[in-house]
Parts: C-alpha cells; structure tokens; sequence
C-alpha cells in the first residue's frame, strides 16, 4: 500500500470517479432502452469521468473528506460522492412506471456489480495466497497482504469493493435526490404525495442533518460487517 496520504488519495479518487461515471452511465443507457434518448445524445452513456464529474460533489467533497478523514476526523468512514445528474425525459419513455424503476435502480446495479466482480476477484486471489483472508483497506495499511502482491493494486479492489457497496446502499435511501426517492413515486399510491412533495422539498437538507449526526454510520456498518464476514470466508 503507498505509506504516504497523496498516494491513497489518488487511488480512492480513481475508484470514486469509475464508481460514479458507472453509476451515471447506467441511468443513461437504460433512459435510452426505454425510449429516451436525452442523456445519450450528450454523450452521458460512457466510462469517460469528465462526461460526469461535477466539481463538488465528485471532487471536492469526497477530497476534503478523505483529508479529514485521514486527520482523525469524526465519521472518517464516511467517504461518499457524487457525479452531475444524468438528464431524462420521462415524457419519451415507454411503460412509463416500470421505465422510472429500471432507470432509477440501473445505477444502483452497476456499482453492486462492480463490488460482486471484486469481490470474485479478491476470492481469487485468497485461494491463491495473494490476498489476506479477512483484509479490509484497513488491515492492508497494517501489512495483512501477502508480501509478493502489489499493494496499491489489494488497494484498489478493496476500495472498489466497499466505495461501490456503500454507494448502492446510499443510493436507496428515499430522500432526493437519491435514486431511492425517485422509485417511490411508482410504487407508493396518490396518497402519498403530499409525503413525497415533503421529501423533495426537504430532502436534501434531511441528507445533510443526517450526514451531520452520524446516520449514514449506523446505515453502512452492516454493509462493512457483512463485507468483511464474506471476506473472511
């Protein structure tokens, strides 16, 4: 693992930025499966970061965190981000109420097949003797690694395992303008919408009053647990 804070800013930068350009393109791709083809026309379908980075919330917000963080900070886990929202049309899409599903959930698909792949992949390389079994970006600051396996490279796949984890999680809270909000117009009855009304209104303050008080803590420490249960497997 590189000792010095600079090099494992560089490499959660570079896990953040493939975590988030995945998350945006799918949104786009699967708009553009249903008939939109707003976000594609702009070029949105694509791992290309710049095509995604918005200046606060991909860059420096996760930075200043991540330096925080590493100060000792309070919540120094919490390290999320994200990317310039992906424009749709919902007046083109077909099946409109499945359309707002699919495109809404296809994000959240994307960043929980890139933590499954490295998941397989650090498997892989337990069986091997490459990986330590039970390691988390933690442990491989302590040295848990095989001694004959590049360091930055155990980095990456376990950055890439709990970055991509928690930003499923985090993407299915229901508060805008979280994807989980959005699946609630669909599957929640009329009734709902003076909850809903409230919760686009107010949402991102609640996000951020939520962030201050160590709520998303509580939300992803059964994701790390079970992480690492299944590493330790």
């Amino acid at each position: 693992m590189p000792s010095d804070i600079v090099g494992q800013l560089i490499i959660y930068i570079v896990v953040l930025l493939l975590a988030i350009s995945a998350h945006e393109a799918a949104h786009a791709w699967m708009s553009h499966k249903f008939g939109d083809d707003t976000a594609y026309l702009l070029g949105r379908v694509t791992l290309n970061p710049v095509k995604h980075t918005d200046p606060i919330g991909t860059l420096l917000i996760p930075i200043v965190g991540f330096i925080y963080g590493a100060m000792g900070g309070a919540h120094a886990g919490l390290l999320i981000g994200w990317g310039k929202p992906t424009p749709v049309n919902p007046l083109r899409w077909r099946n409109k109420d499945l359309a707002n599903v699919m495109v809404s959930i296809a994000g959240i698909l994307a960043n929980t097949s890139i933590a499954l792949g490295a998941l397989v992949i650090i498997k892989v390389l337990q069986a091997t003797g490459q990986f330590g079994k039970g390691a988390t970006v933690g442990h491989l600051m302590r040295g848990a690694m095989s001694p004959n396996f590049s360091e930055p490279v155990a980095m990456i796949l376990l950055m890439m395992l709990f970055l991509n984890a928690s930003l499923a999680v985090f993407n299915l809270l229901p508060f805008p303008p979280l994807d989980g909000s959005k699946i609630l117009y669909s599957i929640l009855p009329s009734s709902a919408e003076p909850m809903l009304d409230f919760l686009e209104r107010y949402g991102f303050w609640i996000l951020i009053i939520a962030m201050y008080f160590g709520f998303f803590g509580v939300i992803f420490a059964p994701v790390d647990f079970m992480i690492s249960q299944l590493l330790i497997l």
